[in-house]
């Protein structure tokens, strides 16, 4: 497959991206797999650490459809529905995304998805997609047992880069699709999926923990909840209290 890529090691996929463009090497549909990741990059500048061989760890550029530029959010969750739509092929056990863009299988995260965007003055060029799937790696003992994976969940190991090639390609089929009018039921198929939703969850407000209950995310990428009052809550605002 020409456009996808293999690399043995690499500090972080998306920081490899990121150079491919910067050098005007990369095109729309590349994507780097890596049997080891040693610096990969969660959400809010955190590390995603990752068993060698173990996992995916892979980064594809994509240039975002037209349709998305005044919705950034909605790419994010097409992608999203992506992963959760292509995993649900391996294990239909309360898979869940979990706002923003986590996989979560009950209470523990199978996977994490992390886009960084490139402009060139107000147009947005590029966006370089980042997952990190937990496949056949069965401990985490940094995550203190807040973490699975679809071997461990499944008790079937899979090849990790026929996977990844696989996952790659249903990510470039719904991008395509995303360009001709799919855009509509995006949120739907997201708000469908989502974790807690209609449950009372608590959420950490800087120092504040409160009692709410999960609505849904709206095209912007809010939260939206209700208690005493209906809220909403931009990413970052809010973590959760599990």
């Amino acid at each position: 497959m020409e456009f996808f890529r293999i690399l043995d090691r690499v500090d972080s996929t998306n920081n490899y991206a990121m150079a491919a463009i910067h050098e005007g090497m990369a095109k729309h549909g590349m994507a780097w797999f890596a049997r080891e990741q040693q610096a990969g990059k969660g959400q809010r500048g955190k590390q995603w650490h990752s068993l060698p061989g173990q996992n995916i760890t892979m980064s594809i550029v994509l240039e975002p459809p037209v349709l998305f530029h005044s919705r950034s959010f909605l790419f994010n969750a097409m992608v999203a529905v992506a992963c959760h739509d292509f995993f649900s092929r391996y294990i239909n056990q309360d898979l869940k995304i979990k706002w923003p863009n986590d996989l979560y299988v009950r209470d523990r995260k199978a996977g994490g998805i992390l886009i960084e965007n490139i402009y060139q003055g107000k147009t947005w060029k590029w966006a370089v997609v980042g997952t990190g799937i937990n496949i056949n790696q069965l401990e985490f003992p940094e995550l203190q047992n807040r973490a699975t994976s679809i071997g461990k969940e499944t008790g079937i190991f899979y090849d990790v880069t026929v996977v990844a090639e696989n996952l790659y390609e249903k990510i470039l089929e719904d991008c395509t699709e995303a360009a001709t009018g799919f855009r509509g039921k995006i949120m739907e198929a997201y708000n469908q999926h989502l974790f807690r939703a209609g449950e009372k969850v608590k959420l950490r407000k800087q120092n504040m923990v409160f009692e709410t209950t999960i609505l849904g995310v709206n095209d912007t990428g809010q939260l939206l909840t209700t208690d005493t009052i209906e809220r909403s809550f931009e990413f970052g605002e809010v973590e959760w209290v599990l």
